[in-house]
């Protein structure tokens, strides 16, 4: 047994008419309706005519509908869809034609703060902002039960998939180092953007951008996880010193060496690197100390 396939629908002109000149055409019946039958009442046939010229011109304005620049309205025949119109001003379409209005205009979502897991398991809050736009007003319209909500659903779907991808940030034990949510914002937001495309594509919308518009570790790891930041901002810190350190006792002794200030055996050397990297790699400026002796006593 097959499944049964989805039918797209694809957007097309309607036959529709210009609305100023209906309703003058409109107007005129309505009017002259009357004028006809206070010509001659006693006639039957200007009463009929003109009660029928009555009822014509209300029917056309009921067939009239205004648009403003990016709005379109779908136009339904019982239920058949006959096309869609996006001609600005005032418009006009057979009377039991049914319409429903639909909005072109660029539209701007944020998300409600989500919390997920991220690649590493932590968990942390995340939103995004998506700048969306009706394509396809066809598909808008009867693809999907509500294409508001669906393209809302989607953004909450494609941040938890994107979050499950990527981690917060970088860790101590990366070998090498990795997109993240916080250090890669860009290139996050441009495959969430990707991610959403294809995932309202079904219901005739356009994502123009998307960008995460908030993240940050989940309240309960917070404390712990700027903790474990400053930690690492530390480690990074010394290690820096140390390796400068190291650079300047290197320089220091092959300086002496070259010029042949003093004569140093491996002893001695070995102090005064030794109290070089104190000197460099303290938190506390030295304190001088005077040596009256010699290094053996």
């Amino acid at each position: 047994m097959t499944a049964p396939t989805h039918s797209k629908s694809t957007e097309r002109p309607a036959a529709t008419a210009n609305g100023i000149l209906m309703l003058l055409v409109g107007l005129l019946l309505i009017i002259g309706g009357p004028v006809a039958i206070a010509q001659d009442p006693d006639s039957i046939l200007l009463v009929v005519a003109g009660i029928l010229a009555g009822v014509l011109g209300l029917l056309l304005l009921c067939g009239l509908y205004s648009l403003q620049p990016n709005e379109s309205m779908a136009i339904l025949l019982f239920g058949d869809y006959r096309g869609t119109d996006r001609k600005t001003g005032l418009r006009w379409v057979l009377p039991w034609y049914s319409r429903k209005k639909i909005s072109l205009r660029v539209r701007n979502l944020t998300s409600d703060k989500l919390k997920v897991n991220d690649k590493r398991g932590n968990p942390i809050e995340i939103a995004a902002n998506v700048v969306w736009r009706v394509e396809d007003s066809a598909q808008a319209l009867f693809d999907v039960d509500d294409y508001q909500a669906f393209v809302n659903i989607q953004v909450d779907t494609a941040l938890r998939d994107i979050a499950s991808h990527y981690a917060y940030d970088h860790g101590e034990e990366d070998a090498e180092p990795e997109m993240t949510l916080r250090s890669d914002a860009e290139d996050v937001a441009s495959r969430l953007r990707e991610e959403l495309v294809g995932r309202v594509s079904v219901a005739g919308v356009a994502v123009d951008e998307a960008r995460l518009a908030h993240l940050a570790y989940a309240p309960e790891i917070a404390g712990a996880m700027l903790r474990r930041q400053q930690a690492e901002a530390v480690l990074a810190a010394r290690r820096l010193i140390v390796r400068g350190a190291v650079s300047m006792v290197e320089s220091a002794l092959v300086d002496l060496g070259e010029r042949g200030v003093v004569e140093l055996d491996e002893d001695r050397k070995a102090a005064m690197v030794s109290n070089l990297l104190v000197v460099l790699c303290a938190d506390r400026d030295a304190q001088p100390v005077v040596n009256t002796g010699t290094l053996y006593g």
